[in-house]
């Protein structure tokens, strides 16, 4: 069989437990004046940060330190790059969950442009192409969920009623290294490992069954919902080799965010985009209280409508793989939404009524989930089936 594809480009990927301590001589690698940009509290009350700023001072690097509280927003990205401007800093160090690095990759990316991000902003502004230049990004991850550390998506919001949540993307904005040491997950609350475990397995399945799914990622995909198989719920329940654990959900948040940059995702990132605009809700708890629904709705669609269509024997096949059982393609598909509908269960996800979404707000959710995600769900889905699936979850 002949087949095509393409891969977009990814960073130098550096993983394993302690590898933060070859942070310093990246940094130093670029130059002596760096720009730090981390999480509020998590990394910087650590030990590893206590280290690591020892090992910048021992080789005479010098820094301006940024914290992002909760999502980013462009008057976040805006104020860092007017407030530095003309610094130039030798490359930017971005250091925390998906928040951080999403924030510090944006403003990489505008440091020496010094222009808004809002030019730049997707369904936003007036969407001028970036030009860069970028500063160099370094991208550590501290959380197992979102993969920014291989995107090019940098994802900004604004909350409230006239909110949104849309991304900065371009090739350059990618970082030249990311490093991945599982050991800075070890002080990751229960509430976030769950949601993010889910965000990082939510993307896999979504790339899997992507209607642009290839042969490439299909490989990342099936190993990472593997990794997520054997270590979501024993690192939850505190189980086994914690160690382990962690290492496996870092190197599938790591493949959730390569298979998402390549071939895009499907209806529960659809909606986590107004959903996260418009509620104070975490984005890994709306892919975590989805999932389950949005695949039982995607084989009922796909069953009634595209009953031949090859995402139906993917779903089998993840179905096979998540239960490690011999199962026909329909037993499987069955025993898969039984097992999502278990995970959330156990993972003690709240339901997006928790964040105060109503019935009333059902027809602005649905207008604006139509953004780059559900474009490459497996099969297009009616605004009532799109209602659905965020009422089953009320």
């Amino acid at each position: 069989m002949f087949f095509s594809f393409s891969v977009a480009r990814l960073p130098r990927i550096d993983f394993g437990a302690g590898r933060i301590a070859s942070v310093p001589d990246l940094v130093a690698s670029y130059g002596t004046n760096v720009l730090i940009v981390t999480g509020s509290r998590s990394f910087v009350e650590n030990a590893a940060w206590d280290d690591l700023a020892r090992a910048l001072k021992q080789r005479h690097i010098h820094w301006q330190r940024v914290h992002v509280a909760g999502e980013p927003s462009p008057e976040l990205v805006d104020a860092t790059v007017a407030a530095y401007l003309g610094a130039r800093f030798d490359c930017v160090l971005g250091i925390g969950g998906g928040s951080a690095l999403d924030a510090a990759k944006a403003i990489a990316g505008l440091l020496r442009p010094g222009n808004s991000v809002l030019d730049h902003l997707e369904g936003v502004g007036p969407e001028h192409p970036y030009i860069g230049p970028a500063t160099p990004f370094i991208a550590v991850p501290t959380t197992a969920g979102t993969g920014s550390e291989a995107t090019k998506n940098a994802v900004l919001s604004i909350h409230g009623a006239d909110g949104f949540k849309k991304s900065f993307r371009d090739d350059k904005l990618v970082a030249e290294h990311a490093v991945i040491d599982p050991d800075l997950l070890a002080s990751c609350p229960l509430g976030v490992l769950a949601a993010n475990g889910m965000d990082a397995f939510t993307q896999l399945l979504e790339s899997f069954v992507s209607s642009n799914a290839s042969p490439f990622t299909d490989a990342l995909a099936l190993s990472g919902m593997l990794a997520v198989r054997d270590a979501l719920l024993p690192w939850y329940e505190g189980k086994g080799d914690l160690a382990a654990h962690r290492a496996n959900m870092a190197y599938a948040a790591l493949l959730s965010g390569i298979t998402l940059a390549q071939v895009g995702l499907g209806s529960v990132h659809g909606l986590a985009s107004p959903l996260g605009a418009f509620f104070p809700i975490p984005h890994g708890v709306v892919c975590g209280t989805l999932v389950a629904e949005a695949t039982r709705l995607n084989l009922a669609a796909l069953r009634q409508r595209a009953p031949e269509h090859g995402a139906l024997r993917r779903y089998a096949d993840v179905g096979r793989l998540m239960t490690a059982r011999t199962l026909t393609d329909d037993e499987a598909r069955t025993v898969l939404v039984t097992l999502l509908e278990d995970w959330t269960r156990r993972l003690d996800l709240p339901r997006l009524g928790a964040y105060g979404v109503t019935e009333a707000d059902m027809e602005r959710i649905v207008a604006n989930s139509r953004g780059s995600s559900m474009k490459t769900n497996p099969i297009v889905l009616g605004d009532e089936e799109i209602a659905g699936l965020v009422r089953a979850r009320l």
